[in-house]
């Protein structure tokens, strides 16, 4: 992660996850992150519907131009983007696995923008609507309108592996009542 932001919030939700794949999303606070809530965005996993936004920033709102509740993130792309940022988002939403991409567009002034995107997924719950929450934060913005974003890169975050712990200690954390080892000191 390149962004500020990006790092700020992503340990923000790493904090909130815990020991989990993801935190609820009840238990993500706007106030603990009021200051980056204008590149915050929340998405609907349906893919029918081109996975529309529930609720966006007011910065994401003014790089696009519109407001963008209930509109197809993926149709933000261009053409070559749209089929590879949908299998991405089906990804962080099935797999649990965050995402940070690389992202860039042309302002309405011209001038090539690169923007850091974050792509963060809730803990899923029976019966509620799958969603998950990013961050899309421009490094460097002269003010304009973005047209279409293209994607440049990206990569999962992968949850850090815990240490391995020899054989003998695995046991005996998860062993039950008394035992007696012999040869351990």
């Amino acid at each position: 992660m390149k962004h500020p932001a990006s790092r700020e919030f992503f340990a923000y939700w790493d904090g909130k996850r815990g020991d989990a794949r993801a935190p609820d999303r009840s238990e993500i606070d706007p106030n603990a992150v009021r200051g980056l809530l204008g590149d915050v965005f929340v998405l609907s996993c349906d893919a029918k519907a081109g996975y529309p936004f529930r609720v966006a920033g007011t910065r994401v709102c003014a790089l696009l131009g519109r407001d963008v509740k209930d509109r197809s993130f993926p149709a933000l792309f261009d053409t070559g983007s749209r089929g590879e940022i949908a299998e991405i988002i089906a990804a962080v939403a099935d797999e649990m696995l965050p995402v940070i991409a690389g992202l860039t567009a042309t302002s309405q002034h011209g001038a090539l923008t690169h923007l850091e995107l974050l792509l963060l997924p809730f803990n899923t719950r029976a019966h509620a609507p799958i969603s998950l929450t990013g961050m899309l934060a421009p490094f460097d913005t002269d003010g304009g309108v973005l047209g279409e974003l293209t994607l440049s890169s990206w990569r999962y975050i992968h949850p850090p592996q815990p240490a391995l712990v020899p054989r003998a200690l695995r046991k005996l954390r998860i062993a039950r009542g008394f035992m007696v080892y012999e040869g351990l000191r």
